[in-house]
């Protein structure tokens, strides 16, 4: 099973920032000592080119981006202090998700130990996401003619705004959101199904929700490839959630989604999304389980 992982191009933050990076590592070491891939299986993905960001993303927006000559308003939107390292980090990101979409649709299933950078805007980066993954990767498989339809299903705690945005009026793409409603970003734009979710939000109506938004969503598209933003936010324990989601009621939207997509031959790469769990162990947790749960459905790792 091939997972791609990008930690080694993390920028450092201040002390005390509050976007935990150091999941990115621990979640690779926590996959590394797994028995989950298989040999040469766990690997760097390419950068995205500039050609396949283009794809979901305006030239000048990316040119400026690449220049540092963002203005002091789009870095702190952003939430990163902007760095040569930040650009390659996010190029990185996309093209794991590119990396994890195309070993999908060769074996079914793939992970990208990032991504989910659904806040980024075709015009601008927002919320920690620079270029957004999600329709640049699936823009590159219907270029390179691998796919027609696509969706994505995110269940991060917060909404995919802008996946939704870049998305809109591209019939070929389905975006499901679900998400919390009063949470970030308090502008919400329009995804092609929204389930908005109220605070404190417990197991049971959050996978009642979940079934019933993966069906339709499902049913309205016809995918021939998913993106799945497994999120760990919407964990109880989560500062940024406000949710009231158990660890094993996350474990059970894994297997609802990894499970339906399977059973209806829907290839399906997995990204991290968000978590800001203040014991990052229950994050790193969350997204492993995640992992876990698909290789169990996927079958054993070749080479193991």
């Amino acid at each position: 099973m091939k997972v791609f992982y990008s930690d080694h191009f993390v920028l450092p933050l201040p002390e005390g920032h509050k976007f935990p990076m150091v999941k990115y590592s621990m979640l690779r070491e926590e996959v590394e000592t797994s028995n989950i891939c298989g040999s040469g299986e766990l690997r760097v993905p390419d950068a995205a080119t500039d050609e396949q960001i283009l794809r979901a993303h305006d030239r000048d927006y990316l040119e400026r981006a690449k220049a540092g000559e963002l203005t002091d308003k789009e870095v702190r939107r952003i939430g990163f202090p902007w760095s040569e390292r930040m650009i390659e980090r996010s190029r990185r990101a996309s093209g794991g998700t590119i990396g994890a979409c195309l070993a999908a649709l060769d074996g079914g299933f793939s992970a990208n130990l990032a991504g989910g950078t659904h806040h980024a805007f075709a015009h601008r980066g927002e919320g920690f996401c620079v270029f957004n993954d999600a329709p640049i990767a699936v823009r590159e498989m219907q270029n390179m003619g691998l796919v027609e339809r696509a969706v994505i299903v995110d269940t991060d705690v917060h909404q995919g705004n802008g996946s939704a945005s870049i998305l809109s009026g591209d019939d070929s793409v389905f975006t499901f959101s679900m998400h919390g409603a009063k949470n970030f970003p308090f502008h919400k734009e329009e995804s092609d199904l929204d389930i908005e979710l109220a605070d404190g939000t417990r197991d049971d109506e959050f996978l009642e929700n979940l079934e019933w938004g993966l069906k339709k969503s499902l049913a309205a598209s016809r995918p021939q490839l998913a993106i799945y933003l497994a999120g760990a936010d919407p964990f109880e324990g989560d500062r940024l959630g406000r949710l009231s989601v158990s660890k094993d009621g996350l474990a059970e939207r894994d297997r609802i989604v990894l499970e339906t997509l399977r059973d209806r031959n829907i290839p399906v790469a997995v990204v991290m999304a968000g978590g800001y769990s203040n014991d990052v162990e229950n994050t790193v947790e969350i997204h492993m389980n995640s992992i876990k749960r698909a290789a169990e459905l996927h079958g054993s790792p070749k080479g193991a």
